[in-house]
């Protein structure tokens, strides 16, 4: 029996070598232009620009014009996840490709996953917030209880209008790294933005690392432990 939707041309587009590292590049959450995704994935900006058309047309990417760039980046947050759920797969098969790299210390620590923190730090923050009840599950997902609503509060983070976007207000992500959950959906993409607006933390501007100074690791703990 063949029905429902067909992945033979999503998989297709995704398992292409260069189209896989564009994919992976963007869920940095950063929007690149078409030469500096030619660099990343290793051809020609002619190539490249047929790979980009390829993945604009099928939903995969968005691009936006600025001036004389156009810039590329991932579609939504349904295709986000697709992309992690497949790095949590390629992980569990041993698929890794981080093992000699000296940034591998600091991408497992603490890293983007598309506009959300994950990593250590990532897990930790779902974890400490789940352990003081935080969130309520029901059959539609995850929301904010009264006591999560004041630890968000707490960091100067509004809920109300995190939830009042079209995406997802709170989720969970399963981290690759860790192999546990963190905390994904508007609410980790407020909070994220949240600790880069306030000192705590700073994106790499050539990886998916997210830095925490000593200081701001240790006020995320504190805010945590309250």
């Amino acid at each position: 029996m063949k029905d429902g939707p067909n992945i033979i041309g999503i998989a297709a587009l995704i398992g292409d070598h260069a189209r896989a590292e564009v994919l992976t590049a963007l869920m940095s959450g950063m929007a690149l232009t078409a030469t500096e995704l030619a660099d990343i994935a290793g051809v020609t900006k002619q190539t490249i620009s047929a790979h980009l058309a390829k993945l604009v047309d099928a939903g995969l990417l968005a691009v936006q014009a600025q001036g004389r760039h156009r810039y590329f980046r991932l579609a939504d947050d349904d295709v986000a996840q697709l992309l992690e759920s497949l790095m949590n797969v390629a992980f569990r098969t041993g698929a890794l490709r981080l093992r000699s790299s000296p940034r591998e210390p600091a991408l497992r620590k603490a890293r983007v996953c598309y506009d959300h923190l994950a990593g250590e730090l990532g897990v930790l923050v779902y974890e400490r917030l789940l352990a003081h009840g935080a969130f309520i599950a029901d059959a539609d997902g995850l929301h904010l209880s009264d006591a999560g609503s004041a630890m968000i509060e707490a960091i100067g983070v509004d809920p109300a209008a995190a939830a009042g976007t079209r995406r997802a207000f709170c989720r969970t992500c399963l981290d690759w790294s860790e192999r546990r959950h963190h905390l994904a959906g508007a609410l980790g993409d407020a909070l994220l933005a949240r600790f880069e607006e306030i000192g705590r933390a700073r994106r790499s501007l050539d990886s998916r690392v997210v830095a925490f100074s000593d200081t701001g690791e240790q006020d995320l703990r504190v805010w945590l432990a309250c």
